[in-house]
């Protein structure tokens, strides 16, 4: 029943007649997972509490990570800044004014190394937010690990990985979609042969959602693309039973709390289905959906940012009762510039409040059962596969991105979305009603605008301080393995090594691959 109706907002059994008690919802632990994926949930161990974090040099970043994992948090999760995202180097002038703004600028392996100075590589779960240099990105982190003498097989952590949703929602792309797709699954196998500890792939629905899709959609479409990404591993000659066990998901949390709790249910769900049932996957963790969960960055407002903190509070708490693995709670500033250490501290201060003070951890799947819940859940699993099936009927993920076929929708989610905002007939607090005539003022944070003098010098100086045979001899490597068929890892780990930078490495895969150009009109 659609609830805009107004024929009544209340739930009873007749709503859950037609969910099958054992079949639908089950156990925790137990296949198709929708009460979590573990029978003890947090009573045997609490998510993992990442905080985002990244700006500047490497050497900036590190101190920040060192001070946040001095108050308690268990895994870190790194922002790159633009320049890295698309694969160019500091000093290019297409990086001038980006160095370092919205996350840690990486050229080299040194900064690498200097990002990670005296962080224990071997006991701290590392998640990289990086989609297409994702493979020279995990090289640096590697080739880090290998020159401080860690075994790689002990390196545990994520690269997002997920080309797909940049074409989607975000844009931050460099390749074709279609060598994009073979990076990727040169990277899950790599990793299932040499990293088996390290999540080779976070199949992303936050940037999905903060381009404006609705939670139906970001189910859909995240799911439609780790299909995609399953049957191009199978294609590559991965088992599926190994690489499933490797996939982790990472999704937004907004504001309409029962919505976003049924929502992951539905998704565990789903996803526990379509890897026994498309896929003929049989091992338990290979059916079953991990996820990471942010806070809804698009929720935030400039106005007012102390709201935010209730705002988060909340978001994180749908997360933790909707089952999530690990979660990062964004910052009351994050609408004005990067969070100050102030508010970083808040946020992570709200996970261990949530922990520690609430309750909700005792107790595994406490909203099961209840009829708005599971009602909402099977509605959001119907819902979404209804959308997977018009992907299916449109050739498949690759082809409805190409045809612009999932962008257009989620733009029109997003233009509905706007239009309610307008009329009031959703009301976001401090924007469009409770407004303040007198601006609520926080400090900033201000990033010194010589940082980008400073990256800049120290990547020239890796590359006059280098072997120029070494390095272009790795980099010839590189070529000829993108040009074949050869695993790209090993070859782009040898370069890093060499001391080739993330600029020079993607440059020579541009050489081969190319570069995308947009032309689905949308």
């Amino acid at each position: 029943m659609d609830e805009s109706s107004g024929a009544r907002f209340y739930r009873t059994p007749d709503d859950v007649a037609g969910i099958d008690p054992e079949a639908d919802i089950g156990l925790p632990g137990v296949f198709p997972f929708t009460r979590g994926v573990q029978p003890d949930m947090y009573r045997g161990r609490p998510w993992t509490m990442r905080q985002y974090a990244g700006f500047g040099t490497a050497a900036e970043s590190n101190q920040r990570y060192r001070y946040l994992l001095s108050h308690g948090v268990m895994g870190l999760s790194v922002a790159f800044d633009l320049p890295t995202q698309i694969g160019y180097d500091s000093d290019h002038a297409l990086a001038a004014g980006e160095v370092g703004r919205v996350g840690v600028a990486i050229d080299s392996l040194e900064d690498m190394a200097a990002l990670f100075d005296e962080i224990p590589l071997d006991r701290v779960s590392t998640s990289m937010t990086i989609n297409s240099t994702a493979i020279i990105l995990l090289a640096m982190y590697i080739a880090t690990a290998r020159r401080r003498g860690i075994p790689v097989a002990l390196l545990s952590g994520t690269v997002q990985n997920d080309i797909l949703k940049e074409y989607i929602a975000r844009g931050t792309f460099i390749y074709p979609p279609r060598p994009s797709m073979r990076i990727v699954t040169d990277i899950m196998s790599f990793c299932a042969q040499q990293v088996p500890k390290w999540n080779s792939i976070s199949i992303s629905g936050y940037h999905i959602r903060e381009a404006g899709s609705t939670a139906v959609q970001e189910v859909a479409f995240t799911l439609a693309n780790g299909i995609a990404y399953v049957q191009a591993g199978i294609n590559a000659g991965l088992d599926v039973n190994v690489l499933g066990q490797r996939l982790s998901f990472f999704f937004n949390v907004h504001n309409n709390f029962l919505e976003e709790v049924a929502k992951f249910r539905a998704a565990r769900r789903l996803w526990a289905r379509i890897m026994r049932d498309r896929f003929g996957a049989t091992e338990v963790r290979a059916q079953q959906l991990r996820f990471h969960t942010q806070t809804a960055g698009s929720t935030l407002t400039a106005q007012q940012p102390d709201n935010n903190v209730a705002r988060v509070a909340l978001q994180a708490l749908a997360a933790v009762l909707g089952g999530t693995q690990s979660l990062h709670c964004n910052s009351r500033d994050e609408a004005l510039g990067l969070p100050t250490e102030e508010s970083a501290t808040i946020a992570l201060r709200t996970q261990q409040i949530l922990l520690h003070e609430t309750g909700v951890a005792s107790t595994v799947d406490p909203l099961g059962g209840a009829y708005a819940i599971e009602e909402r859940t099977t509605r959001i699993e119907q819902e979404a596969l209804q959308i997977l099936e018009r992907i299916d009927a449109a050739g498949g993920t690759l082809p409805a991105i190409e045809s612009g076929l999932i962008q257009c929708e989620i733009q029109d989610a997003a233009y509905r979305a706007q239009q309610a905002l307008e009329r009031g007939t959703d009301v976001v607090v401090g924007v469009n009603r409770y407004n303040e005539s007198a601006a609520q003022t926080l400090g900033v944070f201000s990033l010194d605008p010589s940082v980008e003098r400073a990256q800049v010098e120290r990547v020239r100086a890796v590359r006059a301080s280098r072997s120029v045979t070494e390095y272009r001899s790795a980099l010839a490597a590189v070529e000829r393995a993108a040009r074949g068929a050869d695993n790209l890892v090993p070859m782009i780990i040898d370069a890093v090594e060499k001391r080739a930078t993330l600029g020079e490495i993607s440059d020579t895969l541009r050489g081969v691959f190319g570069e995308y150009q947009d032309v689905s009109g949308v």
